[in-house]
């Protein structure tokens, strides 16, 4: 059995796959990796991912009582990285209508509860409906493919060692502004689960009204590497609905480094 967020499900997983052992995994944050077969690790300044179904769990218990004890901020910055699967679903190579009216409940969902959940820690229900929508994008996650956003977070995670969920939370208005063109469905099904005009500033806006930080500056990463980001975010890119271009990609990453407003 493991209890605990993405990082221990994911020893969990690890085990898994090296002893055949099943697993049963009881999260306390929202992530969603214990509805999936990936795994990310880090090796030698990189993260990269492997794919195996003996890592899938088989048996997932959710008991929101265990998550009361989860800061507010550490909740909503968890929400926001389950959020980041349910965006990238919905306009994955992969996607299908299925998985894009699951992706769109799970925003919707997560984003009821982590107001609510920032407003009062205790509130039992909100943290019942954010395992809801963590359930639904750990499916859509393990289900379809991921596109730019996570390239970006796994280059900058893996790289620069910085917090896995603040740093979805960081760049994921900024990879939606520039898919949001390219994949006009799935920006309106966004902005309605949101109950938004506009897809990139509606979970920008969220993100304010969360109280978490904005900028990569905040997580320390430094101005010097955005250069390098771009490189190694371009030279193998996941399937994306937008061409993944260098200057393109450099420009996300300058407006996620400062946390300015994708208008």
């Amino acid at each position: 059995m493991v209890l605990g967020g993405g990082s221990t499900i994911g020893l969990g997983k690890a085990i898994a796959l090296t002893t055949g052992m099943p697993v049963l995994a009881v999260p306390t944050t929202y992530s969603g990796s214990e509805m999936t077969w990936v795994q990310g690790f880090t090796e030698g300044g990189r993260k990269r991912t492997q794919f195996d179904p003996k890592m899938l769990p088989k048996t997932v218990i959710y008991d929101p009582e265990l998550t009361l004890g989860l800061p507010a901020l550490i909740s909503a910055a968890s929400g926001m990285n389950a959020i980041a699967h349910c965006v990238e679903a919905l306009y994955a190579k992969e996607a299908n209508p299925i998985v894009s009216l699951m992706a769109e409940e799970g925003i919707r969902a997560l984003a009821a509860a982590l107001p609510a959940i920032v407003k009062n820690p205790g509130d039992l229900e909100a943290r019942g409906e954010a395992l809801y929508g963590a359930w639904l994008a750990g499916v859509t996650l393990g289900t379809v493919g991921m596109a730019l956003h996570h390239k970006l977070c796994h280059t900058l995670g893996g790289t620069w060692n910085l917090p896995h969920a603040e740093t979805h939370a960081i760049v994921l208005p900024h990879a939606a502004r520039y898919n949001r063109d390219a994949a006009p469905e799935a920006m309106a099904r966004i902005a309605r689960a949101l109950g938004t005009q506009d897809a990139p500033t509606g979970l920008y806006d969220l993100e304010v009204k969360l109280g978490l930080k904005m900028t990569l500056s905040e997580l320390g990463m430094p101005a010097e590497g955005l250069a390098r980001a771009a490189d190694l975010a371009t030279q193998s890119p996941y399937p994306n609905p937008a061409p993944v271009e260098r200057s393109a990609v450099r420009a996300l990453l300058e407006a996620a480094y400062t946390g300015r407003r994708p208008i």
